[in-house]
């Protein structure tokens, strides 16, 4: 099995690697998120034009024909700086269930959003469900020829930024995706921000009257889209806790051979070398777990869904420990 990355997929971090470097030191990231939009549309339109939005959609669609291996590239490096920008929302979240849908307009929509010019949230949280999405209140309910579509949604990532949603909902029993656009009457939207400084919203749709032709996908083929969509999530999200962890424990130990304490690096230190070594351990068990779910994703592997389980219980483990570190060995950051 061949673990190096292709030329094309080097080419691609280094390039992040220089955007990041160039334009994304965390004084132009705070001053990015203290922002009314939350994100950069000058960086949007600059990942357009370097062709990143385009990455995980196939050729007929206008994309590179790529897959999870460049997503969790992607991902390593916007972890390491903490980018901001919608990717994961509208690229990866909605860009997913688009891509493997039937739905008659998807090539003009996954075209809009590779141009930078269209953002598309997925609206699937409802409050008091806990995580069984499918399960969902929120109705879609026939009249005449037409839909109508009642319910509340939240934590909807870049809600305020967002043209359209791709809205979870049951029709006829089963569950079903629709696409909502953000103007539409009986459409109520509240924004909020995140503990991390990020832009999100709660929907509220009351009696919102949708043509028949908003219907993306219904029943078997809606449940196996959201599915796909959650997995490929799960696996971009970590990605960019293996960046961050990676960044956190590069940081940790510089700074231990740079702070002094007794005439000497605190580096040093045999307690504190262990608990940089316990770093480096979970950072890369993460890893190697992250590459395991990417292949076998890529692979379309059957039992690609637990691995990406077992991934998002190690990312919350390693995450927590390897920033409680990091915040120890700086000696506590204000």
């Amino acid at each position: 099995m061949n673990l190096n990355y292709s030329d094309e997929q080097n080419m691609l971090r280094e390039q992040v690697l220089k955007f990041c470097e160039t334009n994304y030191d965390f004084a132009d990231r705070e001053k990015i998120l203290d922002s009314e939009a939350g994100y950069s549309p000058e960086n949007w339109k600059e990942f357009a034009e370097l062709g990143w939005l385009a990455v995980p959609f196939s050729e007929d669609n206008g994309g590179y024909n790529f897959g999870p291996i460049e997503l969790t590239v992607l991902f390593e490096e916007f972890g390491k700086s903490l980018v901001v920008e919608p990717y994961l929302s509208s690229v990866v979240m909605s860009g997913t269930i688009l891509e493997n849908s039937n739905y008659s307009a998807k090539q003009a929509l996954l075209e809009s959003i590779i141009s930078g010019d269209h953002q598309i949230s997925v609206a699937y949280a409802e409050a008091n469900i806990g995580y069984n999405f499918l399960d969902c209140v929120t109705s879609l309910d026939a009249k005449g020829d037409n839909l109508v579509l009642n319910g509340s949604k939240t934590i909807v990532l870049n809600a305020a930024n967002s043209n359209q949603f791709i809205v979870l909902a049951i029709h006829n029993g089963k569950p079903a995706l629709v696409l909502v656009d953000s103007d539409t009457s009986g459409l109520e939207l509240q924004s909020f921000r995140t503990l991390d400084g990020q832009t999100c919203g709660e929907l509220t749709f009351e009696n919102v009257a949708l043509n028949s032709d908003a219907l993306i996908a219904s029943g078997d083929e809606a449940t196996s889209l959201f599915n796909q969509m959650i997995d490929v999530s799960i696996l971009c999200i970590s990605a960019e806790a293996v960046g961050a962890m990676t960044s956190a424990y590069q940081k940790t130990v510089q700074y231990t051979k740079e702070r002094e304490q007794f005439s000497q690096p605190i580096s040093n230190f045999q307690v504190l070398q262990h608990r940089m070594v316990d770093m480096f351990v979970e950072t890369e068990i993460t890893k190697s777990l992250l590459i395991k779910a990417t292949l076998q994703l890529d692979s379309k592997d059957a039992e690609t869904s637990k691995t990406i389980s077992a991934l998002k219980v190690q990312v919350g483990k390693a995450g927590k420990y390897i920033g409680q570190q990091a915040v120890q060995l700086h000696g506590g950051m204000g």
